[in-house]
């Protein structure tokens, strides 16, 4: 019995990294819901496939998007002042995002991040345990954010 488990466990080892090259082989495979936790806040992301083809990351939830009153906070940190008015959990966080077959992963555009009002250049990618990575970067510095796909 313990043979047949320990078997067991290297084959689940062995097939996650396949698990993580798959889900980065079809550009589609980045669609869905995620749920995200970034600092103090949860929320949940979709990504949608635009008309032109790339990819779009929304935000849809917000687990505190009002104030004590009742009043939906706002995306005032934005750097576009057009855009300050759009309430917290309508923000959209990518736009224009591509699949790059050679390299198996997203990019070519940035991520906006809403807590701190800038947009940084981003790699997007999943890892072996089936999340998806962002990796965000200006200026060579950066940071990554995991989201957690929650349906397709």
């Amino acid at each position: 019995m313990r043979h047949l488990i320990l078997t067991l466990q290297a084959l689940l080892l062995c097939a996650l990294p396949c698990l993580a090259q798959s889900l980065n082989e079809s550009a589609d495979n980045v669609l869905g819901t995620y749920y995200v936790n970034h600092g103090d806040s949860d929320s949940k992301v979709s990504v949608t496939k635009a008309s032109d083809g790339t990819y779009t990351a929304k935000v849809i939830w917000v687990a505190d998007s009002v104030d004590k009153n009742g009043n939906k906070y706002l995306d005032v940190k934005n750097p576009d002042k057009s855009l300050r008015s759009v309430p917290v959990d309508q923000v959209v966080l990518i736009k224009g995002l591509k699949y790059i077959p050679e390299k198996k992963v997203w990019g070519d555009t940035k991520v906006y991040d809403p807590t701190r009002g800038i947009r940084a250049n981003v790699t997007v990618k999943f890892l072996e345990d089936g999340r998806l990575s962002l990796r965000g970067q200006v200026l060579g510095i950066g940071e990554t954010v995991y989201w957690k796909k929650i349906t397709k």
